[in-house]
């Protein structure tokens, strides 16, 4: 190569000079720039399309969430709750009370005072032995209800004071009508068919209905030892608009009831039977 070569060739004819330049070494070499700048723009595009699509992505969601969507509305409509008849509450029987053992005859003890036969009083004389018999010494002579001191009684134990056994209380006659007994008289069936009883028979009178008329009317019977109802009246306030008049044509419908007991026996029982009356709203 010649100095005038050497000025217009550059540094790969330089490095080529004299070796065999169609090997393809020449060619990558002299290729090497645009190859480099075509990788460079080649990763920049691919580098601009991700991050292109990444925030037109990001935009679309977010436009996505901004715009407003139309939501279904289903409407629930609740029904009319029907609250339940309120159940007429039997009060609890009195309290059964056990009369007291029968008073037992007793003699004041007096104690022996020496003195004068003329100053001694007859109240103030020391009983003899055979005349006390089965009778207690006490502070005052009280006369009870036994003979000597035995109680008489039919029913006592072993005859002895203090252990007598009580009598039964006494059966109420038939005729009788009591108002509390040991068991109350039943509806066949018990409240809860009671309950639909009422409800089945019940007819809302209209004067009532019209004048918006409602309330409880306590409805008094008599339950007699074989379970039929009579004397069906209505006691307390009155409530009018024809409510009480419902009421007792209700209950003289009424199948006979389970007879109320006192000491095992049926007997006859006033009873009272509050009854609702209630309009629906």
């Amino acid at each position: 190569m010649n100095a005038t070569n050497i000025i217009k060739s550059d540094f790969l004819d330089i490095l080529f000079d004299g070796r065999n330049k169609d090997y393809g070494a020449y060619d990558l070499r002299r290729s090497e720039d645009r190859r480099v700048r075509n990788a460079i723009i080649g990763t920049t595009s691919i580098a601009l399309v991700i991050i292109g699509g990444y925030v037109l992505s990001n935009k679309l969601m977010a436009a996505d969430m901004h715009t407003r969507k139309d939501v279904a509305v289903k409407e629930t409509i609740l029904k009319k709750l029907e609250m339940p008849e309120e159940k007429p509450l039997t009060p609890p029987p009195p309290p059964v009370t056990t009369p007291p053992p029968p008073a037992t005859s007793s003699i004041r003890l007096t104690p022996p005072v020496i003195t004068e036969d003329e100053l001694v009083r007859t109240e103030d004389e020391v009983p003899k032995l055979d005349s006390i018999g089965n009778k207690s010494i006490g502070v005052a002579n009280i006369k009870g209800d036994d003979i000597n001191g035995v109680v008489d009684n039919p029913f006592a134990g072993d005859g002895t004071p203090g252990n007598p056994i009580v009598e039964p209380p006494k059966v109420a006659e038939r005729e009788e009508i009591v108002g509390w007994v040991e068991i109350m008289p039943q509806f066949p069936g018990g409240e809860e068919a009671l309950s639909r009883f009422l409800q089945k028979n019940i007819k809302y009178p209209h004067m009532a209905q019209e004048n918006g008329i409602e309330g409880k009317v306590f409805v008094q019977f008599v339950v007699n030892h074989e379970g039929k109802i009579s004397e069906v009246q209505t006691v307390g306030a009155q409530k009018g608009g024809g409510l009480e008049e419902e009421a007792m044509r209700v209950v003289k419908l009424m199948p006979n009831w389970k007879p109320g007991r006192q000491n095992g026996q049926s007997v006859n029982v006033r009873y009272n039977l509050p009854i609702g009356f209630k309009l629906d709203n």
